[in-house]
């Protein structure tokens, strides 16, 4: 009777021992919290960059000493200061460069442009206020607007084929005032590719909201063409469309910056748009959209322009609310590739990482590498969505018929993920890619989760799960057309300890449960699923 009671402690022991050690409890114990990234956690160097794929030596830039305070120009609190501080920035940059200083107190402006070796700088209470009147932004600039190229309104700060620019300091900038025509005159009726026809001369491609015109909504800081550019440290509020957007740059690098954008539709944080050598940290994003994210043009023009969104590293950034924590996409013609995602925390956004595209948006995404990640998560921790809805495709929104793979089909592949806290999700992951291009070569490895819903996948090729705790309240798997998967050292917390499997598909086959717990699926013979 006394042996009885320790063999079972010991079956217990060692059954719980069995779970825990799917995982590397020492990695996810090194793992930052939200106590440690984020804007407010800003060192003030750079450290150096270990990315699994080659990077630049990321250093802050150099400017001249030349200083220039706006109110030198004329600048007056409290009116409107575009020509002085567009005057101070012209000046300076023709001396060689310099700092433009936006001094404590609230500024009002129409859009400002960068020059070369300019440094704008904003002190520590200084609040810059954007226009909400069209004729402030005229004439017409070159930039793109969700993946097109467009002459229109370009951005409150903006800047064209220029080296060695900033934007930085502890100021607020705010983007244009509602009420204004910039928000009423918007072309917002149609999907932008069935508005601007990709076969259009750019340069005819105008959209100025001269005579009461459509205009394309302004971005906040949007940098095009440019080489080395660097903003650190200030704080985005009220933007009309999305914050930060590096269109064709090479070299950008953004520290310590925080966007505030809930309740604005299409308030993207930073979208870095077919730019490539980037770096994102310590940066903390509250938006209306998706928070963190990657574009590198739309369709048939993105085809055109063919600029991919490459070798990007964002670490130690904090997600508070927003869409999408991490999102490729939708905007992926050009492709986007090495990616680097890492110690990064995203707390109640409602996707955590996030990849969309569509049939008619060619390109995609691979080489995408994310690690040391946290989240809480208000909907899916994971989620590809290839599909998208027949408002924005029509009939190519429906899985089927597969279609003629072409130009314009997208692909997502060679995706790796590990070291993943997920406290909580309404599901691990949801995939959904298209027949002709199935998802591809996913590997997700050390993983401790907490999900309401586990798995739901169609068309996925080469997936692996392994060394993970997923404790579930719904025990089903459900699969459409998905071969090659694999789940591999994972203990499965679910109601009763038994999983369900629900496989369909033509396509579908080999599915392996490997020393996994249970061992496999109810109703299975063995741990293999060879395909019908």
């Amino acid at each position: 009777m006394g042996i009885l009671p320790i063999c079972v402690l010991l079956f217990f022991s060692s059954c719980h021992f069995s779970g825990t050690s799917k995982v590397n409890q020492a990695a996810l114990a090194h793992m930052p919290d939200s106590s440690k990234v984020g804007a407010a956690h800003l060192p003030p160097e750079i450290a150096p960059v270990n990315a699994p794929f080659k990077t630049r030596d990321f250093q802050k830039p150099i400017f001249p000493k030349d200083t220039v305070n706006i109110m030198a120009n004329g600048a007056i609190a409290g009116k409107k200061a575009t020509e002085a501080i567009q005057k101070s920035i012209d000046e300076i940059s023709v001396k060689g460069g310099g700092t433009v200083i936006i001094p404590d107190g609230k500024w009002f402006t129409g859009r400002i442009s960068l020059k070369s070796n300019v440094n704008l700088h904003l002190n520590d209470h200084s609040e810059l206020y954007f226009s909400g009147d069209v004729e402030d932004y005229q004439p017409a600039v070159f930039t793109r607007s969700e993946g097109i190229e467009v002459m229109s309104l370009g951005a409150c700060i903006y800047a064209n084929g220029q080296d060695n620019i900033a934007v930085t300091g502890k100021g607020k900038i705010f983007g244009p005032e509602k009420g204004g025509t910039v928000r009423s005159q918007v072309m917002d009726s149609v999907v932008i590719e069935n508005f601007v026809s990709y076969k259009t001369p750019v340069e005819k491609r105008v959209y100025d909201g001269r005579n009461g015109g459509y205009i394309f909504l302004p971005m906040l800081i949007s940098p095009v063409n440019c080489t080395n550019v660097y903003i650190e440290g200030v704080s985005l509020a009220n933007t009309a469309f999305w914050n930060i957007v590096p269109i064709y740059c090479d070299g950008v690098i953004i520290r310590g910056v925080t966007v505030n954008s809930i309740g604005i539709p299409r308030g993207d944080g930073m979208d870095i748009e077919s730019s490539k050598n980037v770096l994102v940290e310590y940066c903390t994003l509250s938006c209306g959209d998706d928070c963190f994210t990657l574009k590198s043009g739309r369709g048939e023009d993105g085809l055109r322009v063919g600029k991919a969104t490459e070798n990007v590293v964002i670490r130690y950034c904090l997600a508070r609310q927003g869409h999408g924590g991490v999102t490729c996409g939708s905007e992926t013609a050009g492709m986007i590739r090495n990616l680097y995602v890492n110690n990064c925390v995203f707390d109640k956004t409602n996707v955590g990482i996030r990849f969309k595209t569509r049939r008619p948006r060619g390109g995609g995404g691979e080489n995408l590498f994310y690690e040391n990640i946290r989240m809480n998560q208000t909907g899916k921790a994971f989620q590809w969505d290839m599909l998208g809805g027949r408002q924005y495709v029509g009939d190519l929104a429906d899985r089927l018929p597969a279609r003629p793979v072409n130009p314009l089909t997208p692909v997502f592949r060679k995706i790796s993920m590990k070291n993943i806290i997920i406290r909580n999700s309404e599901w691990f992951a949801k995939i959904t890619a298209i027949p002709e291009s199935p998802l591809s070569d996913v590997t997700m490895e050390n993983m401790q989760v907490k999900t309401e819903n586990f798995f739901k996948a169609a068309d996925l090729n080469r997936f692996t799960l392994k060394n993970a705790v997923i404790t579930t309240a719904d025990s089903s798997i459900t699969l459409l057309d998905a071969r090659h998967v694999t789940f591999d050292n994972v203990d499965f917390k679910v109601p009763g300890q038994t999983l369900t499997m629900n496989i369909s598909g033509p396509d579908s086959k080999d599915i392996l449960f490997q020393n996994c717990s249970p061992e496999k699926p109810a109703g299975w013979k063995t741990n293999t699923w060879a395909g019908n």
